[in-house]
């Protein structure tokens, strides 16, 4: 078995029904039979009960200080943030244009979904996948809620002449540095967007939640652990986990540029350790919905479940059939995370 799991009997009830605040079932047989032309096994050998098993590396010793510097250093920032109506509806919501200033004069643009009735009462920051983002999502149902969608420096309009946009280049981005790497700009952008969520609707300070998926979740995983504005979190197939044990999986995915990036300069690896989200996640003390795939060819499930098993704080978890690939049940699974998401949502 890979390093950094403990063999556990397929007999163990959590392949069953788990997790501390709800169950699952369990779709590791359609998992297992899913049809493919990957050079590598997107499951990796690892069956449930092993995922389950998988922990986080040890954090460096000044590893908090240096976050806390970090979230300190970007409450201080002006967001200067401002919300534009475009005019433009789209079902139950009127589409405005969002932006701010984050960390290092770096500016932020992205989308705001405003209800076209009713008052605003929570509000909600939507990470977005490498892949970037080319307009809000429109499907989410949210009651008395406002929805921003703000892209990641040097992605989708927060396009950085000094940022490649490529998921390759972008995720090597001053790696070799702990205080310019790129990931760490990229968590000051979700707290620098709190305080302009927060500056443009006060009333939602106290019912503030993040939602993200794929890069959006481990950011998410990085960030909301320090953010004590943030009150809940949805951390959908999760990269950025157990970084060690992420670079010796074969992936399609960011990894795979950093997997080739280390081999030529190994000292980079002291820098991931700042930047692992399974590590991340012992501090994360806020109620957390993760949603982890056992197939993945992108984000290995190891790395997705390493983060849900460090969470320190109430935390539920939805196993997927698959991550960043197509399946039968995946309309299905899809419609149930999305209820379990408003239902985890209501109390904020």
């Amino acid at each position: 078995m890979t390093a950094g799991v403990s063999k556990v009997s397929p007999k163990n009830p959590g392949l069953s029904k788990q997790t501390q605040m709800g169950e699952y079932e369990k779709p590791e047989a359609a998992a297992a039979g899913l049809a493919h032309d990957y050079e590598f096994d997107p499951t990796h050998g690892y069956r449930l009960a092993d995922l389950l098993q998988v922990g986080a590396p040890e954090e460096p010793p000044d590893y908090a200080a240096f976050w806390h510097e970090r979230y300190k250093m970007a409450l201080a920032v002006d967001p200067l943030s401002t919300l534009r109506d475009t005019g433009e509806d789209h079902g139950r919501w009127r589409i405005h244009d969002f932006s701010y200033v984050s960390t290092g004069g770096t500016e932020i643009r992205g989308w705001a979904l405003l209800p076209r009735a009713g008052d605003v009462r929570r509000a909600f920051l939507i990470g977005h996948g490498y892949a970037g983002r080319s307009g809000p999502d429109f499907d989410w149902e949210f009651e008395d809620a406002a929805l921003f969608f703000p892209c990641a420096r040097g992605l989708g309009r927060s396009w950085n002449s000094s940022i490649s946009s490529e998921t390759r280049w972008h995720v090597l981005h001053d790696i070799q540095s702990r205080s310019r790497y790129v990931l760490g700009g990229c968590v000051e952008d979700v707290w620098v967007g709190a305080t302009a969520v927060l500056g443009l609707l006060p009333q939602a300070g106290g019912h503030l939640g993040y939602i993200g998926s794929s890069f959006g979740g481990g950011i998410g995983a990085m960030a909301v652990g320090w953010d004590e504005r943030i009150r809940r979190a949805h951390l959908s197939v999760p990269t950025f986990g157990n970084q060690p044990l992420r670079m010796t999986l074969p992936t399609t995915g960011s990894g795979a540029s950093v997997q080739k990036f280390l081999k030529k300069h190994p000292k980079a690896a002291y820098v991931l350790k700042y930047y692992d989200a399974a590590v991340a996640a012992r501090h994360v003390k806020i109620p957390v919905l993760c949603a982890c795939a056992l197939f993945d060819p992108s984000v290995a499930p190891a790395g997705q479940f390493a983060i849900y098993n460090a969470l320190a704080g109430p935390k539920e978890l939805l196993v997927l059939t698959a991550g960043h690939h197509d399946y039968p049940a995946l309309g299905a699974e899809d419609a149930e995370l999305r209820q379990k998401v408003y239902n985890f949502f209501a109390d904020i």
